[in-house]
């Protein structure tokens, strides 16, 4: 299959990104790394009568650590720089180890944070990552920025708080707590594949939390009884599908929990 015929622009800015994009919302998608944009196209499941390529806007990538101890990403940094990238090992342990997860390393070469994001796959490793960690995300428009919560920012499946005249430019993490303990885990038919599931754990002395993906449409953070990690499973609501059936994605979030509880304390 070949897309429908689209007009293309490529702006050299942000704003004149948010131009073309505010004349034209209703009929405009954005292109970050393509590696899910393309194969939609391709298959005609969406048929923008316009394509903005982000690619030429230097300012929407790079990583950098404020002075709080805070980490900033910016949307059009691709899944390879923050994987190889020191100061996100040092600053933010668990994203780091989400990286390699996410499919294979010719995607991460192409692939971006910020079009992972806005793309919202719900078996995406890295709103999970956002919401563990209290990630916000600023948002772009013509009429300026705002800031969302990744618990506001994902609402549903493929669906985010983004308008159609808006653009995702950054997403800042908070400083990593003294003492935290972590651990990413995800079960997938193959290395590479959509996880079935998956769980990002963080432990801040008695506090444990679970955020866990790929089982509901939106990831899912819960609080984890260290004595019953069973609540964990009846907290939440599989879907099945194809892949897998809601009973075996329960099982799968009351294995892998209780799998990351143990690496985190270890």
């Amino acid at each position: 299959m070949k897309p429908a015929a689209f007009q293309y622009r490529a702006p050299a800015t942000l704003q004149e990104a948010l131009s073309v994009l505010e004349a034209n919302a209703d009929s405009a998608k954005l292109l970050a790394g393509g590696q899910s944009l393309v194969p939609v196209l391709n298959f005609r499941l969406a048929t923008p009568a316009l394509l903005v390529d982000l690619n030429r806007i230097d300012s929407l990538a790079g990583i950098r650590e404020e002075a709080d101890g805070s980490l900033v990403i910016g949307a059009m940094t691709r899944h390879r720089a923050v994987e190889k990238s020191e100061l996100v090992r040092r600053a933010n342990p668990l994203l780091h180890a989400a990286m390699p997860h996410i499919a294979h390393a010719q995607i991460r070469n192409r692939g971006t944070i910020g079009g992972s994001l806005s793309h919202a796959d719900p078996a995406a490793e890295l709103p999970a990552v956002c919401l563990a960690c209290d990630a916000s995300l600023t948002i772009a428009s013509r009429g300026g920025e705002r800031s969302v919560s990744a618990a506001e920012f994902f609402q549903g499946f493929f669906t985010t708080a983004l308008k159609p005249n808006e653009i995702l430019v950054s997403i800042r993490f908070p400083a990593w707590p003294p003492g935290r303990r972590f651990a990413f885990l995800e079960f997938s038919r193959r290395h590479g594949d959509f996880a079935l599931v998956g769980v990002a754990l963080t432990v801040d002395g008695e506090d444990t939390r679970v955020t866990v993906f790929g089982a509901e449409d939106v990831p899912k953070r819960v609080a984890v009884n260290r004595k019953n990690i069973a609540d964990v499973a009846a907290r939440i609501t599989p879907r099945a599908d194809h892949h897998a059936s809601a009973e075996y994605r329960k099982e799968l979030v009351e294995v892998l929990t209780r799998r990351a509880l143990e690496k985190a304390l270890t």
